[in-house]
């Protein structure tokens, strides 16, 4: 037995069963949640904003993505009426694929979607967070969308998430039409939102102030693989946070800032102060450890993750001048 939802509307005491599809109602039904999802996808969740659609992946396209606010990227597959068990596999797949995005494929497919980068977009949402402390895609959560769900899906989903806490859920939107002629969406969820919240705040942390311990020829090569990477972060730190650091003694994030506007990485002070934390946070990622052999930095002490005072420690700097006159700099 799939799980349905009922609704009856109340009137003269009575209550009165309503069961207008949206077919009968004259709409389509993928295209008018997928359009409903669109332009109002709070009905994901107050903590997720949509940055992608059709989405290819090495398995097919993807319906929709999103973030949240944690920086988890949120697998979003919608199914016409019943959700099938074959749609956990699915997903699954598409997540597998996604989970090796680095945040600059992210990001690109974000500005196809929003033209705004992804930082931007997240700035936009989620005003009150840091970007230095989010770890983008760290994990991934799937959502799966339909009318209704075959009973072993959704015991299945139960199973994953109670036994082994993965982050999949399920929303079952359900189509009302008064007597009056009123539209409603009804919507019910597999897992409550409130455990799923409290589930994320206990995901591993894999950000780390530890230094790497590499002998100077491997550290040498993770250098120059890192810094040769076609991706905007490690340009910028190739561009503007190295060279910086060679030039002064204490580079403070004011000065990465005015780098950001004066070698035109960045088009505003709206733009740099988004792009900022990127930098920021490339560093305290847990297997950077080799960009903090080098690099050294204070913390703030409110503001846990965000960093300040970037310094190139002193032996290394003969090193990283090397490095940079290789890839041209």
């Amino acid at each position: 037995m799939a799980k349905k939802i009922k609704v009856w509307q109340i009137k003269n005491e009575s209550l009165i069963p309503l069961e207008t599809t949206l077919s009968q109602a004259g709409r389509k039904e993928f295209q008018d949640f997928e359009k409903w999802i669109k332009s109002y996808p709070e009905i994901l969740g107050e903590d997720i904003v949509i940055i992608g659609e059709q989405v290819q992946t090495k398995s097919g396209p993807l319906d929709f993505f999103g973030i949240d606010r944690t920086g988890n990227i949120v697998i979003i597959e919608l199914k016409r009426d019943f959700l099938p068990r074959e749609v956990l596999t699915q997903s699954i797949d598409y997540a597998s694929d996604i989970a090796s995005w680095d945040i600059d494929k992210l990001s690109d497919e974000c500005k196809k979607y929003s033209n705004k980068s992804l930082e931007e977009l997240m700035s936009d949402k989620f005003q009150d967070i840091n970007l230095d402390e989010i770890n983008i895609n760290q994990a991934q959560r799937i959502l799966l969308i339909g009318t209704n769900i075959e009973e072993s899906l959704e015991r299945m989903i139960e199973w994953l998430s109670s036994k082994y806490e993965m982050n999949i859920n399920i929303i079952i939107l359900k189509y009302i039409k008064t007597e009056s002629g009123e539209e409603l969406i009804v919507k019910t969820t597999t897992i409550s939102e409130e455990i799923e919240k409290e589930r994320r705040r206990h995901q591993l942390d894999i950000l780390s102030d530890e230094e790497g311990n590499y002998n100077d020829e491997d550290l040498r090569k993770y250098l120059i693989n890192y810094l040769s990477e076609n991706r905007d972060t490690p340009r910028r730190i190739r561009k503007i946070l190295l060279p910086l650091c060679l030039r002064q003694n204490v580079v403070k994030r004011d000065d990465i800032r005015n780098e950001l506007l004066k070698t035109k990485e960045a088009d505003d002070e709206e733009q740099a102060r988004v792009i900022l934390p990127t930098i920021s946070r490339e560093l305290g990622i847990k297997y950077r450890d080799y960009l903090r052999q080098i690099i050294t930095y204070e913390r703030d002490v409110e503001r846990r993750w965000e960093k300040n005072n970037f310094q190139i420690k002193e032996r290394y700097k003969e090193l990283v001048k090397n490095i940079l006159n290789e890839l041209g700099l």
